[in-house]
This record gives C-alpha cells, sequence and structure tokens, in this order.
C-alpha cells in the first residue's frame, strides 16, 4: 500500500476520500468551460471576426489540434518535475487567463468607436482571441492527462471497487458538462447585448465559461488539503524515447555487414536497455503502427464543429415550439454516445456475439470507420438539397447592381447590353445582401427601433444599414416627431429583407398597408432535421471506434507502457484536425457537397488499408510475456547464482591447494633443514 505523506489527512465519506469530490466538481466546470466555447467558436470566427468559411476551418481545427498535442507536454512536466498537483494548478491558471481573454477579444464595443456595432480595429480582436486560444489549449491539453490520474492516486491499494466507481462518475462528468454547455452557450450567444449597439452576444457566449474555469480552478484548490500528492518519478514516455533513440543509433553504427543481424531492430539496444524494456516497447510498437491509418477517422470526426455547423446555419431549426440554433447541434453528439454505448455493450455486440460472429476489436474499428464515412456522404447528400435553395452570389469577376424607385411612377431603366427594367415605384430590384434595413422615402427623418436593434434616425431618401435580427416575429416602432407606426413583420431562417418606406406612407392605424417589404433572400427551407442521421452515423461510428479502439490498445500493451499509447492514441486525433486544415486551405472546393464526397471517399480508402492490416494482427498477451521474461530472468539469476557458487567453490579449492602446496614446500625444507 502507497505511504500517505506526512500531515495529509486521509479523510473519509462513505468509503470514499473526501478530496475525489472536489476533483469530480473540478472536472465538470472544466469540461462544460472547454466545450460550452467550442461550440461557438467556428460561429464566432465566421461572423465576429468576419472570416471565410475556410478560415474559420482551418483555425478552428489548428486549435482542436494543439489541444490534442499538449497533453504529451502535460504529462511529462507532471511526471518528471512539477507533479501532478502543481501542474493541474499552473495550467489551470493558464486556461482560465485564455478564458477571458476570449470573452475581451468578442467585446465589439472596445473598438467600436462610430458606435455601429462593428468593431472598427479588428486586429485588436484577432490577436487577442488568437492568444486566448493558445492559452486554452495549453492548459486544456495540459491537465487533461493530469486529473484523472490525480484522482486515481486518491485511492489506497484495498480501495479498487471505489476507484472504478470513480472513474465512471468522473467520465458521466465529462459528458454531462459537454452536453450542458452545447446546450446553453449557443443560448447565451443569440442573445443581444453591448453598451452603444446591440450584437450577438459571444462575449456572454465565452464569459459563462471563462467563468466555469475560475470556479473549476477556486473549487480544485480549496480541496488543496485534503489530496494526497505523489512526488514525481520520472515519466515512461523519456525513458521509451531515449531506448529507441539509442536502438537507432546503435543499429546506424553496426550498419556494415561484418555485424551480424538482429531479428528486430529493438534488439540493437540490448547493450544499454533491459531485455523487458526492449520487449515491452516492442509491443507498443506493434500496437502503434496499426494506429497509422487513425488519423482520418479524426479528420472526419471533429468536423461536427466546424463544417456541419456551417452547414446548418444554412438550415431551418424551427421544430415547432422549440427552435434550434445551428451550433446547438452539436448536442446530439453526447446524447447518442450516453444511449448508445449501453445498448452497444449489452445488446448489440452479445448478439452479434450469438450469431457466431467473431467480431474482435479491429473489426469494431473498421466498422465505426465505415459509419464515419457514411455520415459524411449523408451530409454531401444534405448539402446538395442546401444548394438548391441558395441564393447566386456574383463571382470574383462579377459585380452587382442594385436599383431603388423611390418614386410614386414606373420606371424603365436602359442597362449596357440592350438590357431594360421596368421598375414599379417603392420596389428595388437585384439585391442580395444579408440580414435587414430600412429605407427611407419620406421627405423627413424617421427613427426606426424594435426591442433588439436601434436603427436609429434614418435621414430622408437614404436607408439604415444591414443590421442582424433573430428569426421569429418583430415590431418595429417607426417615429417621426409626434408620429408613430409599429409595423410587425416574421423573419425565417437566413432571410434577408429591405423594407421601403414610400413616399405615399401616412402615419395613423394602416400606416402598416404602405409599407413595402422586398424579401432579398428567402429563409432556408431545408430543415436542420435532415443532419440527425449523419450525427447518429458518426457517433456510433465513435462509440465503436473510439471506445473499441482505447481498450483494445489497452489490452495489447504492458501495464507500464499505457500511458505512451494514450500519447500515441491522442497525437492520431491532433494529425486528423491537422489534414483537415490542409484540405480546407489547399484544396478549396467552390462546392462543399463535393468536399464531403471527398473525406468520405479517402476514409473507405483508409478503412479497406485498416482491414487488411488488421487481418494479419496477431493478438498478444503482454501478461504472459511479461511473464516469460521474469521467469527467464529469475532463471538466468539463479543460472548467475550456481556460477557464482561454483566461482566461489573452484576459488576455495584453488586456496587450499595453494595451502597444501605450501605445507608441502615447507615441509620439503624443513625436511631438507
Amino acid at each position: 500500500t502507497k505511504q500517505k505523506e506526512k500531515n495529509t489527512p486521509n479523510k473519509v465519506v462513505c468509503g470514499y476520500p473526501i478530496s475525489i469530490f472536489f476533483i469530480i466538481v473540478n472536472e465538470f466546470c472544466e469540461r462544460f468551460s472547454y466545450y460550452g466555447m467550442r461550440a461557438v467558436l467556428v460561429l464566432y470566427f465566421k461572423y465576429f471576426l468576419q472570416w471565410d468559411d475556410d478560415l474559420a476551418t482551418s483555425i478552428y481545427h489548428t486549435f482542436v489540434a494543439l489541444c490534442y498535442l499538449t497533453p504529451i507536454l502535460g504529462a511529462i512536466v507532471a511526471d518528471s518535475w512539477l507533479g501532478k498537483f502543481k501542474t493541474i494548478i499552473y495550467l489551470s491558471v493558464v486556461y482560465a487567463i485564455g478564458q477571458v481573454a476570449m470573452a475581451v477579444s468578442a467585446m465589439h464595443d472596445i473598438t467600436d468607436s462610430d458606435r455601429d456595432g462593428t468593431p472598427n480595429n479588428m486586429t485588436f480582436h484577432v490577436v487577442l482571441s488568437m492568444v486566448g486560444l493558445f492559452l486554452i489549449a495549453l492548459g486544456t491539453g495540459g491537465i487533461k492527462p493530469c486529473v484523472a490520474a490525480f484522482g486515481g492516486d486518491q485511492f489506497d491499494d484495498h480501495q479498487e471497487r471505489q476507484r472504478r466507481t470513480f472513474f465512471s462518475v468522473f467520465y458521466l462528468c465529462i459528458n454531462g458538462g459537454s452536453l450542458l454547455s452545447t446546450i446553453i452557450t449557443p443560448i447565451l450567444r443569440g442573445q443581444t447585448c453591448g453598451i452603444y449597439s446591440q450584437q450577438k452576444c459571444y462575449s456572454l457566449a465565452f464569459g459563462v465559461p471563462a467563468a466555469l474555469m475560475v470556479v473549476s480552478l477556486v473549487v480544485f484548490i480549496a480541496g488543496s488539503g485534503m489530496y494526497y500528492k505523489a512526488k514525481p518519478e520520472g515519466n515512461i514516455m523519456l525513458s521509451v524515447c531515449k531506448c529507441i533513440g539509442f536502438a537507432i543509433k546503435n543499429r546506424y553504427r553496426h550498419r556494415s555487414k561484418a555485424y551480424p543481424k538482429r531479428k528486430h531492430w529493438m534488439d540493437w539496444a540490448e547493450e544499454k536497455y533491459d531485455r523487458l524494456l526492449i520487449a515491452q516497447i516492442k509491443m507498443v510498437l506493434k500496437v502503434l503502427f496499426l494506429y497509422i491509418p487513425l488519423p482520418m477517422f479524426w479528420t472526419l470526426f471533429d468536423q461536427k464543429g466546424s463544417r456541419w455547423t456551417l452547414q446548418a446555419t444554412t438550415m431551418d431549426g424551427n421544430f415547432g415550439q422549440l427552435v434550434i440554433q445551428p451550433d446547438q447541434m452539436q448536442t446530439f453528439n453526447p446524447i447518442l454516445i450516453l444511449t448508445l454505448v449501453p445498448i452497444m455493450e449489452s445488446v448489440v455486440y452479445p448478439l452479434i456475439k450469438k450469431c457466431g460472429f467473431n467480431f474482435t476489436p479491429l473489426k469494431r474499428m473498421t466498422v465505426g470507420m465505415f459509419l464515419a464515412a457514411l455520415a459524411f456522404v449523408c451530409a454531401g447528400v444534405v448539402q446538395l438539397q442546401i444548394d438548391k435553395t441558395l441564393p447566386i452570389f456574383p463571382s470574383t469577376s462579377e459585380s452587382q447592381l442594385k436599383l431603388l424607385n423611390m418614386g410614386n411612377n414606373q420606371l424603365e431603366v436602359h442597362l449596357p447590353n440592350n438590357f431594360t427594367v421596368n421598375l414599379p415605384p417603392a420596389q428595388i430590384l437585384c439585391s442580395k445582401h444579408l440580414y435587414c434595413r430600412f429605407v427611407n422615402g419620406l421627405a423627413t427623418n424617421v427613427n426606426v427601433s424594435t426591442a433588439a436593434v436601434d436603427f436609429g434616425i434614418i435621414e430622408p431618401l437614404t436607408s439604415s444599414n444591414y443590421s442582424l435580427l433573430k428569426n421569429g416575429k418583430h415590431t418595429f416602432n417607426l417615429k417621426s416627431g409626434s408620429q408613430s407606426c409599429e409595423y410587425t413583420i416574421k423573419f425565417g431562417f437566413g432571410s434577408s429583407y429591405t423594407i421601403f418606406i414610400p413616399s405615399t406612407f401616412t402615419f395613423g392605424p394602416n400606416c402598416q398597408e404602405s409599407i413595402t417589404e422586398v424579401e432579398e433572400i428567402k429563409p432556408n427551407s431545408i430543415h436542420m432535421a435532415l443532419q440527425i442521421p449523419q450525427y447518429f452515423l458518426i457517433t456510433a461510428g465513435e462509440v465503436m471506434f473510439s471506445v473499441t479502439g482505447l481498450e483494445f490498445s489497452y489490452s495489447q500493451a504492458p501495464s507500464n507502457m499505457k500511458a505512451v499509447l494514450q500519447a500515441g492514441w491522442l497525437l492520431t486525433n491532433s494529425v486528423g484536425n491537422f489534414i483537415v486544415l490542409i484540405v480546407a486551405e489547399i484544396a478549396k472546393f467552390p462546392k462543399k457537397w463535393a468536399e464531403f464526397f471527398l473525406f468520405a471517399s479517402l476514409l473507405v480508402a483508409v478503412c479497406v488499408i485498416f482491414s487488411i492490416m488488421a487481418y494479419f494482427y496477431t493478438y498478444i498477451d503482454p501478461m504472459e510475456i511479461e511473464a516469460q521474461f521474469s521467469q527467464e530472468k529469475d532463471e538466468d539469476e539463479e543460472d548467475e547464482d550456481e556460477k557464482d557458487k561454483m566461482r566461489k567453490t573452484e576459488e576455495q579449492m584453488v586456496k587450499r591447494d595453494s595451502v597444501k602446496s605450501n605445507d608441502s614446500d615447507n615441509a620439503f625444507k624443513l625436511s631438507k633443514m
């Protein structure tokens, strides 16, 4: 049993160390903070920073890739230098600073000098958000491998059952935090806020996760006096890297044909490292070789937070009484995980086994990859339907002309190439902008406002700026001097309107009848419910691929090498996100459906390669191999002991012979004398 540090109280509640309750609350708040911020991130890039879809996708996946790279750094720092407790504290502070920086970067009023709702110094917001994201990636990744392991350290060896229960609750908190945050933060984002002008409240959507991260840090520090804090004992990953490096260098030194070949290239490390360690590394390398095709699965999987969310912005989220925001569609993933995991484990897998089919872990992973490819086929089909309803915008080599007749009579407009347009009074032609604006055709100023947006005073024969409004019914208040008029209109998802106040407009009870609204862009007509099949398929694929993959990896690796495999698994996720970055920036598909089908095709190809690799893979029992080496080591030690005994016996015999020889010599000398 491990010995607790001195002066560390061992307080227990219901058989559990009281310290773990602080760790569980800490994890729930931290996961809420991370997934809440990440849920609205790609829309923040698109609508606040005004980036195009490709740039928004690239930066999003760069951030996710960093989040899966930094755990390796965090594990090394914790095991070799600071220890888990200090690593969690220090990196949580960095994490919280990053979240606060993101919240501040989303405050448009900071640089909105002309108070029109748009930041005037976008560089400030971009730089601050990038610094915030880097700090968040460093923090969340750095503490990822430490918190669960630190919780496990709180239990004594005889508390194995309580430790298993703790890990179950721990991972439930991860999914619970993810589920709640992906529901709540999009709602917060949908609110309007601001000092001078009301805009979408990204600062609130980032501010709440920042507050939760501060709460997470405070709760963790509050339990400081109750934790068992194991001292750093060195990181196995460093030992593995050194051993592999020595084997490569030694093999290169002995590359001449004069030296005999060895069975495995890792055997060249035998001059310096223990044979058991070399055998364990061989087992790990065998599994890591199977990891080579796996990044492509994560390439597709993590796009549910980028491409799929952007796809949802062009769809109708009206579910009757419930209106779903585009970034809330991600909520289906944690809901389906909590549903599908027990169904797979207790119904699907046992049923397949009863049918006599040997559904090995590698076969499950192959099926999971195929399901993810099918999910992207579904996404591509949905995108084809969306494209049929989208407006056609001018290309980079084209321009757009807008004609507005503010008079009382029809106008005939002659355009180049003998093109003639008849424009009725109080009508607009060829407009392709977003959102909503008002055009004042009166000879006097008109003040237009609604509960969400104040369009301000619109001068005669001019128009207001376009303003972003929530879908649904809105009532506008039009004022000119002491006169007023209430005008009500219902907006659909993704629609755009110019509302024209004609010169014939008069205030009064029937004032609404003379106002003309021009629907420049029709509302989204493809329903968000069509995304549910692709979310179901990608989540089923995740359950079969990710959960099974970790289970397989752990079963095929020695107990002291599980951290190495965890690092390798996270690395596949990171590489997968970098692949998205490359495709988004280099391929530049004009049609998104083509990109979805490309990713599906690539994963099917990788799926075939992986299935061939899996076919030739031989399952091993690491404990049995380690036991054999231990037995051989014991036998070698026994042989050494026997040799030592024989050596000592021979030495004693030599000494006795030497003594006898001396005695006979002395006797000879005496007799001679």
